[in-house]
């Protein structure tokens, strides 16, 4: 047995749930186990880090909350994605529960982050983005115009837009965290009652992001990005009985 695991399972068993977390995710990181990988039994844990068995339960459901841990009730306990949907739902959350009634306050902060983000990842876009990656850009703002004349929602098809627009960038975290905040805008905007923008306004917004990228024209592109979330701004800020 190694001196560090000794020390740890001379601990007091008295230790805070939060500091029993801390221990179980340095437990995963020392071992590398990845995403999938089986965490040790109850038991081990006990052992390991010295603590009673409620004192790994409490920390195992805790960590469980935030995609850390998935515990498969009759199969075990194993590592999680460590996904960014416990954000969102705090997020969430933080809107909705804004004192201001609508949550346009709160709803007004992220997204001016996401704004941030974005103005800032489009200039790396337009260095980097070929012919090919803009055409399924196109074709996607085409799908928007068609579904649109169709009388066919665009949220979706907004989404992949974006999740495209940043995929030359191949940073896996990109998507993971304007997903967030998009899942965040779309449940409030379903909880306020919100009404999209008028598909035309949507598709040419969008269409003006890829003429600037095919244009090379950085402050173009950027321009085209703040216009498209001054869209996304004034619907969110409308109280819900102007919205339409």
């Amino acid at each position: 047995m190694s001196q560090a695991t000794g020390d740890r399972r001379r601990r007091p068993e008295r230790r805070g749930s939060g500091r029993v977390q801390h221990d179980v995710m340095q437990l995963i990181l020392d071992r590398g186990l990845g995403p999938g990988a089986p965490l040790p039994t109850e038991t081990e844990l006990m052992a390991d880090l010295g603590v009673s068995r409620n004192s790994v339960r409490e920390a195992l459901k805790a960590l469980q909350a935030l995609d850390i841990v998935d515990i498969r009730h009759g199969y075990g306990t194993y590592v999680g994605q460590a996904s960014l949907d416990p954000l969102a739902d705090g997020l969430t959350f933080r809107t909705l529960a804004r004192s201001d009634d609508t949550g346009t306050g709160a709803l007004a902060e992220i997204l001016q982050v996401r704004e941030v983000l974005e103005e800032g990842l489009i200039r790396r876009v337009a260095a980097v983005s070929t012919e090919a990656e803009l055409d399924l850009l196109a074709a996607v703002v085409d799908r928007m115009e068609a579904a649109g004349r169709a009388g066919e929602p665009l949220p979706e098809l907004d989404r992949e837009f974006h999740e495209l627009l940043y995929a030359p960038l191949g940073n896996a975290f990109v998507p993971q965290l304007l997903g967030a905040f998009w899942t965040v805008f779309s449940r409030v905007a379903g909880a306020r009652g919100w009404t999209d923008d008028p598909a035309e306004l949507t598709v040419r917004r969008h269409r003006a992001i890829v003429t600037a990228l095919r244009a090379r024209d950085v402050t173009a592109a950027q321009r085209a990005m703040t216009d498209h979330f001054r869209g996304i701004e004034s619907r969110a800020t409308r109280k819900p009985d102007e919205a339409g």
